[in-house]
């Protein structure tokens, strides 16, 4: 599919289907648009009447138009009251238009959409984002494709003339998401850790990044034994993954995005039970999904700013060789860990990740990981939570989610809760009471950053959706790469 900028005006654009954005409570026909109902005999008019179109956001109508027209049919896409429009709000009416237009079997589409405020760049790129993410199809695995039908081949963006290099961001943008989407929909005979590194070196040798993959045998020399204590169950070896984009010249910011790389998550020995979801435990590497999805378009960006991209990859597992409750891990800072609950095995690998990433000597660090179901019982399914004692990373993060239309939350650090991980015989346990179990979690990792302002964003909830949403199809989402890149491109403002 070819999204491309059209110099045609409405009235002469000729192609299989025309989507038209309209506001809500705003959609008497005026300007070009009167015109274009008076040369389709009123149809828009009518069509309106008939359905008693309001134009709520991302409702959609269409119609066919007579034979002899430049256009077979018409979709008037909603977006709501033009005082509550939002960037996103663009990204999901075009989402919602396409969607109809696959439907409707057409080849090519245009959009004829108001602009986000006043900016054509950034509405030029949310339609472009909002099209490809909503018409993406996961086929890898089909024997045979189940849509046999004509496929969307080009979409004319109408009125946008210049914005080329937004069409091309949104490009860049949506095939790190496509590759986090992939990498979290695989099952984990297909993405294993190395997998994941293979990867990281696809990436590196396409997009002029440099790579360091750590063995076992390095990781034991830097002293990762919590990384490495759940990697031991394993057959397959762990992987701990370093990419890193250097810009030309003097970076503006050095910056650090880690994922939780768990390939598989059994729960070890505190194996995950009946009604535990143990089936969808391919997605526990969603972090790290993120992070290379957001390597990906940073790779083809190329922003003035250093990026570190990490993850401590491996399976949890079950075998003679696992940890066992009760254990004492040893992480990379010298902090020594109880494991009172084995399933609590993303905190350990991403210990070792970010003391390695501390010693980097970094402006902020940001993790992301599928860390706590608690964190879904707090925000629901549709919501990141956001940990972090840095006011400063905290607004950026929030800004950049609210441009990339990805929903975030701060939650409180609140410390007197770290109590609850204290042990009698280590520095600390590997889990709390179940009471505020996402806030213990981030506290958890609070103690493997020394020196570098960090974030962490819990994404279980809307690392993977069940139904259509959105630009999201059911299944992965790749959620994080857009705020991640939004993040990255911010700091070098």
């Amino acid at each position: 599919m070819a999204i491309q900028l059209s110099d045609k005006p409405l009235l002469e654009w000729a192609g299989d289907t025309l989507a038209i954005g309209l506001f809500e409570d705003a959609v008497e026909l005026t300007g070009e648009l009167a015109t274009l109902n008076e040369k389709l005999a009123g149809v828009l008019k009518e069509l309106i009447a008939e359905e008693e179109f309001t134009a709520k956001a991302n409702s959609t109508i269409f119609t066919r138009v007579a034979a002899g027209n430049l256009i077979r049919k018409v979709i008037l896409v909603g977006l709501g009251k033009p005082e509550a429009l939002k960037l996103d709000s663009v990204r999901r009416a075009a989402a919602a238009a396409a969607r109809v237009a696959k439907k409707q079997k057409s080849k090519t589409l245009g959009f004829s959409f108001p602009l986000w405020n006043n900016d054509p760049g950034a509405t030029a790129q949310a339609i472009a984002e909002g099209t490809q993410l909503a018409l993406y199809q996961d086929i890898r695995f089909k024997s045979e494709p189940e849509d046999k039908g004509p496929q969307l081949e080009t979409v004319d963006l109408l009125g946008f003339a210049g914005q080329e290099a937004a069409i091309n961001r949104a490009n860049k943008i949506v095939s790190g998401v496509i590759l986090a989407r992939q990498l979290v929909a695989a099952p984990a005979n297909a993405v294993t850790p190395i997998t994941l590194a293979e990867t990281a070196q696809a990436i590196a040798t396409d997009h002029g990044l440099q790579v360091e993959i750590l063995e076992r045998e390095e990781c034991e020399k830097l002293g990762m034994g919590a990384f490495l204590g759940v990697a031991q169950a394993s057959d397959l070896p762990p992987k701990f993954i370093h990419l890193t984009y250097k810009p030309e010249g003097t970076p503006k910011k050095k910056l650090a995005i880690i994922g939780k790389g768990l390939t598989f998550d059994s729960g070890g020995l505190n194996i995950k039970g009946a009604g535990s979801g143990i089936e969808t435990m391919k997605i526990d590497m969603g972090g790290a999904a993120a992070t290379l999805g957001a390597a990906k378009a940073i790779g083809q960006l190329k922003p003035d700013v250093e990026v570190h991209f990490i993850s401590a990859a491996t399976e949890n597992m079950i075998s003679g060789h696992a940890m066992r409750p009760g254990d004492i891990l040893k992480a990379s800072n010298g902090k020594t860990i109880e494991v009172n609950n084995t399933d609590a095995e993303g905190r350990l690998t991403l210990a070792d990740a970010l003391v390695f990433a501390d010693k980097l000597g970094l402006d902020a660090i940001v993790d992301l990981a599928t860390l706590t179901g608690a964190n879904v019982i707090a925000l629901g399914e549709d919501i990141a939570g956001l940990y972090t004692p840095d006011d400063t990373v905290a607004s950026q993060l929030e800004k950049a989610a609210e441009t990339s239309g990805e929903k975030i939350w701060r939650m409180p650090m609140e410390e007197k809760y770290f109590e609850g991980l204290k042990s009698g015989i280590a520095d600390m346990k590997n889990t709390g009471p179940r009471p505020g179990g996402s806030i213990t979690a981030a506290l958890f990792l609070k103690q493997f950053v020394k020196d570098t302002p960090w974030a962490h964003l819990d994404i279980a909830g809307p690392v993977w959706t069940d139904k259509e949403n959105g630009y999201n199809s059911s299944g992965a989402t790749g959620y994080g790469v857009r705020t991640l890149v939004s993040w990255v491109l911010g700091t070098g403002d």
